[in-house]
């Protein structure tokens, strides 16, 4: 497929539909230091409308991230659900979002097609919203979960309360704990970014917010980010991982 547009009588041409997917997103500073965002707002918009008229079926045909070399591409297209796909599997990338804007659109319609759809799906459809456009579509999606608590209610939000300590210093995240449930925050998640790698640190942490759920009898889950080997190694010894 070629991908190349005409703008104010100049022609755009794009090598591939990784650089189109890469010159239609927003202007993001990381994108320039990787040298693959777009030259000028004109290049931003030339490749927003080639990415408009693509065919859905191209992203399944041509992948971002060559076949054979990424797991993760291999996972997508072999778990990939024709059936669920079939009902937009005409449709472009500008079609796909006046679908997802209109009426027809609906909760159950958005949960049937969810398998049928990639990553890279989405993320191009993405690029031509705006975020009013998001906020609208994503009010039609339904994501229910349960563990402590129930988040996703139609009607209800559920705020992370995050009381980092640049030192992970015990006293430091309690304070911001209390400070912030106080607040009312902290009914999604008490999930805090450690500064630090250290088992034993990650584990003091694990223990404490575990026992001011335990204690106060909160419905909430608590979170220390790290590495998921690091999460494994503080499960095996019995820390009280939850998410």
């Amino acid at each position: 497929m070629r991908y190349r547009t005409t703008l104010d009588a100049h022609v755009f041409d794009f090598e591939d539909l990784r650089q189109v997917m890469a010159c239609a997103s927003p202007a993001r500073s990381g994108d320039y230091l990787a040298e693959i965002g777009a030259a000028t707002a004109q290049q931003r918009m030339a490749a927003r409308h080639v990415l408009a008229d693509t065919p859905l079926r191209q992203f399944l045909t041509e992948a971002l991230i060559p076949y054979e070399s990424d797991n993760i591409t291999r996972l997508i297209i072999d778990g990939h659900d024709a059936m669920a796909f079939a009902p937009v599997s005409h449709l472009t990338v500008g079609g796909l979002r006046d679908w997802l804007l209109s009426e027809h659109a609906t909760t159950a319609a958005l949960s049937a097609l969810a398998s049928g759809l990639t990553p890279e799906m989405v993320a191009a459809v993405s690029k031509l919203m705006r975020n009013q456009d998001l906020i609208a579509v994503a009010r039609k999606c339904s994501v229910v979960t349960r563990f402590r608590n129930t988040i996703g209610l139609p009607g209800h939000m559920a705020v992370r309360l995050q009381p980092n300590h640049p030192t992970d210093d015990l006293r430091g995240v309690a304070a911001s704990t209390l400070d912030g449930l106080l607040y009312g925050a902290g009914d999604a998640v008490i999930g805090l970014n450690p500064a630090s790698d250290s088992l034993p640190v990650l584990g003091r942490l694990l223990h404490m917010l575990d026992e001011v759920i335990q204690r106060f009898e909160i419905p909430t889950q608590s979170c220390v980010l790290t590495h998921v080997t690091n999460t494994l190694k503080l499960a095996e010894t019995g820390a009280p991982v939850d998410l």
